[in-house]
């Protein structure tokens, strides 16, 4: 406990550093192996669609004791065929959803006959296909205008090569979001793109915040010409560390008591939806914001001519020293604390007269 104590004041001086530009290799291997398992889960299984998207038939029952079994049965022997879900909600309801039907009468008595409850007493919900194209087709213009407008303003706020890395970050995300979900098995209902769209804020909040330390430490970077653009970026990412983990944590708390609590154990189903996504896609945004995002926006400002002259400058000042590990602030005015190694300088021999 006592080398944890002060950690975040010894990250945000320097004294303590995590090389997270110069090893980003090894997270992008990490997370082009949860792409490409992601990938192979949709591409196998894919999404289950909702009755919101797909159209179909929702029937809900309340009866003490109703089991998911008996509502199986019920389907059955009122001769539906296809794919049929049976939920629990709480303790005495269940949701049955099936296909498109042409008359749901029968399968309304044959849940009354089953459960002992009258026929009026069954709540049902039709929902044509056409109603969730059109839901679907709008999920879609929502998250392409939540990207353009993104991108625009953080073209406007910061620059366009930090658009350009955040928004490969959440796209990250909701990847990563979608394929868990998939291989979860979990109904995409529109409480489903609410938690993806939410998370794309989410995501993007804190990418936005190491952002603007890596903008405040590489606001002068060329002319000062003491450490190089990775080393400041990575200097930002180790001073926003603290406050990225414990911002996460406190919004993870809530959102697993949701998932876990809630719609584990109180057999809460209609809450899963919505958590589920919530809960995987703000710890893979805190994962992106500070292993994707930043090691791709200091790639990409390491190939302008201005960034390779700084490096070599450094380099000649520093030889072997050119590292993330730079010691000290970019804004430390001595050179120990910059990481810059003086020689001893020759003095020029004076005249004897």
């Amino acid at each position: 406990m006592s080398s944890l104590s002060g950690i975040g004041g010894r990250l945000y001086r320097g004294e303590t550093s995590i090389d997270f530009i110069g090893k980003r290799r090894r997270w992008y291997a990490l997370s082009g192996i949860v792409i490409i398992i992601s990938a192979i889960v949709l591409g196998t299984q894919g999404l289950h669609l909702g009755i919101e998207f797909k159209g179909g038939s929702e029937f809900s029952v309340t009866k003490v004791g109703a089991t998911v079994e008996d509502g199986r049965a019920a389907i059955a022997k009122a001769g539906v065929t296809g794919e049929t879900v049976v939920q629990k909600v709480g303790n005495d309801r269940l949701r049955i959803q099936t296909g498109a039907l042409d008359s749901f009468a029968t399968v309304k008595q044959s849940l009354a006959d089953t459960f002992g409850v009258n026929v009026d007493d069954i709540d049902t919900q039709i929902i044509g296909p056409s109603w969730g194209k059109e839901i679907t087709k709008k999920a879609l213009y929502g998250l392409i205008g939540f990207i353009l407008v993104v991108m625009l303003f953080l073209t406007m706020a910061f620059e366009p090569k930090m658009a350009l890395a955040a928004i490969i970050a959440t796209m990250h995300d909701v990847f990563i979001t979608v394929g868990i979900y998939a291989l979860v098995g979990f109904d995409v209902t529109p409480a489903t793109v609410i938690g993806f769209l939410t998370i794309l804020g989410y995501s993007l909040y804190d990418t936005v915040v190491v952002f603007d330390k890596v903008r405040e430490n590489t606001k002068s970077i060329t002319s000062t010409g003491k450490i190089t653009y990775s080393a400041a970026a990575n200097l930002a990412v180790n001073q926003t560390l603290v406050r990225s983990f414990n911002t996460s944590l406190i919004a993870l708390l809530p959102v697993a008591s949701i998932l876990f609590v809630g719609a584990g154990l109180l057999g809460a189903g209609t809450l899963k939806d919505l958590s589920l996504a919530l809960f995987v896609g703000l710890a893979t945004g805190t994962y992106s914001s500070i292993f994707i995002a930043t090691p791709i926006l200091a790639q990409l400002r390491e190939r302008e001519p201005a960034m390779r002259a700084l490096a070599k400058r450094v380099a000649q000042h520093a030889p072997g020293s050119v590292t993330i590990e730079a010691k000290g602030s970019v804004d430390a005015g001595s050179s120990e604390k910059s990481g810059w190694a003086r020689g001893p300088r020759n003095q020029p021999k004076r005249k004897r007269r």
